[in-house]
């Protein structure tokens, strides 16, 4: 009676075991079947903002359009945002900052002219959504942001898209990153009043930055420095958060 016993309790066990893992197994397609069904959304997503909002304003350049295409910007703001990530509008990443609206990250990445083999400096990393997209498009990007978590956690955001030729950094950007310059490229997330004389003198010959400058007005200025000088236009108006911490002591280059 005894062994009979435990051959019932044996087959209940393996019985209940069996069960036991199909419900794993039930519930590991489930979430696979959830995470395929979000990823197809977030594509759709994403294909609907290229199409409405950047190639429906006129960004032509086909590989800032296929960077666009490819970058999942839900991945660079909060879960509590992520619904509104391919949305037409900055979105806040904390510490007073946001991420910025899709065309002005693809009309600056375009502004730019990249084919491929600069090394690019941008200040004002923020979620490092902009220097993902300078990363499909550029050689090397060096970035950097003065707040130090923000500047941690897109570091951690980038390395596990697997980014390796974009380099954060923390620290202020006023003073560029003159280990590595000159850059072929400097742009600029946040607003100065003026243009930062230390980026100027890390542009290389020949190279374009994109700058948004003002106070309560601000233009998205375009320069090239030339064999000569600079040469400069105010291309569209706009609204960035404000540059912070040397910029705001640093005096002005005359003509600024």
């Amino acid at each position: 009676m005894m062994g009979d016993m435990h051959a019932v309790t044996r087959e209940a066990l393996g019985a209940a075991l069996v069960g036991a893992s199909l419900l794993v197994l039930a519930c590991q397609e489930n979430a696979v079947t959830a995470s395929s069904a979000e990823t197809r959304n977030r594509h759709a997503e994403r294909a609907r903002m290229v199409e409405q909002q950047i190639v429906a304003r006129g960004i032509e350049n086909a590989a800032v359009i296929a960077a666009m295409r490819r970058v999942p910007r839900h991945l660079f703001v909060s879960r509590s945002e992520a619904s509104q990530a391919y949305e037409d509008h900055p979105l806040p990443i904390g510490y007073g900052q946001t991420i910025s609206q899709p065309f002005i990250v693809a009309f600056m990445t375009e502004a730019l002219d990249l084919d491929g083999s600069e090394k690019v400096l941008e200040i004002g990393t923020g979620s490092g959504y902009q220097a993902a997209v300078l990363g499909e498009v550029a050689g090397e990007v060096f970035t950097i942001e003065i707040v130090a978590p923000l500047a941690e956690r897109a570091r951690e955001t980038l390395a596990g898209l697997g980014y390796d030729n974009v380099h954060v950094r923390a620290g202020d950007g006023y003073l560029g990153w003159p280990q590595e310059a000159p850059f072929d490229a400097v742009i600029v997330t946040a607003a100065p009043d003026h243009v930062p004389q230390p980026l100027i003198d890390q542009l290389a010959v020949g190279g374009r930055m994109i700058v948004p400058v003002g106070e309560d007005a601000q233009n998205l200025v375009l320069l090239r420095r030339t064999e000569t000088g600079l040469e400069q236009e105010a291309v569209m108006p706009v609204r960035f958060v404000p540059m912070t911490g040397l910029v705001r002591t640093a005096e002005r280059e005359p003509g600024d």
